[in-house]
């Protein structure tokens, strides 16, 4: 986990994007990519047996799309895999992966600005940021919410940029977080856009929800919001550990 201090006010404000992933938003992802989304929140396959997901669903979108749907899917592919690099702290070759996801996703604006453009461009940064240095985040931690809302202004029912948004009132550090609001964000969101909701957007709400309580004290309304999230995807390990904090 990174570290920061109370007088690093624009690295405190950006450091909760990187306590947990987000959803990849699409409003239908196909097929093919689902075995890669899966494995990451899964969290049952090491690094080499993810590779194979991962080229897969690289191959088939090469195969089936072009320019800014291909560039979407490339980052997805990208951010993904970085993922799983950082779970086993590989954190040299999880940085390319984002940083490659970043490029992707620009080249996608390039080609058309879409609201799914700027929601791959904040989440690769994101988790970019994790690695980075204090002076890399406090230069770019910022633009992730910026370009949330980017996305937003084009699409505002894109549940991924809500989610970014409003985590940051929930995985910010005290006092600059803001649990009862992030609390009614995220329920918000599961109230008013059900039918847009992803699997891995329920479960990312529902954790965060429940690290929320959890941060209040509040461990058994903390319990039913992590059981939920385990409904969705019962072996992750991150949401293992806070169940077994409250």
């Amino acid at each position: 986990m990174m570290k920061y201090t109370m007088g690093d006010k624009k690295y405190i404000f950006v450091a909760f994007f990187c306590i947990c992933g987000f959803a990849v938003y699409a409003d239908s992802l196909p097929d093919w990519f689902l075995p890669l989304r899966e494995a990451i929140y899964e969290q049952k396959l090491k690094v080499d047996e993810v590779i194979p997901l991962y080229r897969e669903a690289k191959r088939r979108a090469e195969e089936s799309l072009a320019g800014r749907q291909l560039y979407l899917m490339l980052s997805r592919c990208e951010y993904m895999m970085g993922r799983v690099y950082l779970y086993e702290n590989r954190k040299d070759e999880a940085l390319a992966r984002f940083e490659e996801g970043m490029a992707l996703a620009q080249r996608s604006l390039d080609t058309e600005v879409s609201s799914e453009g700027w929601v791959m461009l904040a989440e690769n940064l994101s988790q970019s940021c994790s690695i980075q240095s204090v002076a890399y985040v406090m230069r770019y931690g910022l633009d992730v919410e910026r370009y949330a809302k980017k996305a937003l202004a084009l699409d505002s029912g894109n549940t991924a940029a809500q989610i970014l948004i409003a985590s940051r009132w929930v995985y910010a550090p005290s006092p600059f977080n803001n649990l009862k609001r992030g609390i009614q964000m995220m329920e918000d969101i599961l109230n008013n856009f059900e039918t847009r909701l992803q699997k891995d957007d329920r479960f990312n709400v529902c954790s965060a929800i429940g690290y929320a309580y959890l941060q209040q004290k509040k461990n058994q309304e903390a319990k039913i919001w992590f059981q939920r999230s385990l409904a969705v995807y019962p072996t992750n390990q991150y949401v293992q550990e806070l169940l077994g904090k409250t």
